[in-house]
């Protein structure tokens, strides 16, 4: 798992505990925390503060986004794993710097969290809503990398084909 990987599983794990809670607690002391606990080595431990106070600074909007994408699927309604994982993914999508990562880049990784932390039909969920807002926005970075360049791009080195990740091709309408 690249270091950004873990950096979002970070992020990700602590908006849950944030949200679960109420919101009550400093979200900012909780990334330092779980940092502290989780990837005391990190290497991108910048990334994950810029990417924790992005997704909060925006998170108004954000949640108005997922609004608007799901229409079916009150806010509230939203497991808060998938919650946060779009979250995660809308701030990377919207407000991060496209040249650290791209838009198909920042769809896969959600996909990839939901996979790993969500339920059984998180991946196709967090696809949906991703790929409803890509779509919205002009899809943006459509044909400019390849596969091998995505690999390359969060991490493997070689830019190979390793199984671990999938690649959101053309996200999926739900």
């Amino acid at each position: 798992m690249s270091a950004r990987q873990v950096g979002r599983s970070v992020v990700l794990q602590s908006l849950y505990e944030w949200d679960f809670y109420g919101r009550k607690s400093d979200l900012i002391d909780l990334i330092e925390r779980d940092l502290k606990e989780f990837a005391p080595d990190l290497d991108e431990a910048d990334f994950v503060r810029r990417l924790a106070k992005g997704a909060l600074d925006h998170i108004g909007d954000i949640d108005d986004i997922i609004t608007r994408a799901a229409p079916e699927w009150p806010l509230d309604q939203i497991s808060i794993i998938d919650r946060n994982i779009l979250r995660v993914g809308l701030y990377e999508l919207l407000y991060a710097d496209r040249e650290e990562v791209p838009p198909r880049v920042a769809i896969n990784e959600a996909i990839e969290l939901a996979k790993a932390y969500g339920g059984t039909n998180s991946g196709r969920f967090v696809n949906g809503v991703l790929g409803t807002v890509y779509r919205e926005i002009g899809e943006p970075d459509k044909g400019e990398m390849t596969k091998k360049e995505l690999k390359k791009h969060e991490g493997d080195e070689n830019g190979e084909e390793n199984g671990e990740n999938s690649v959101a091709d053309v996200p999926a309408e739900e």
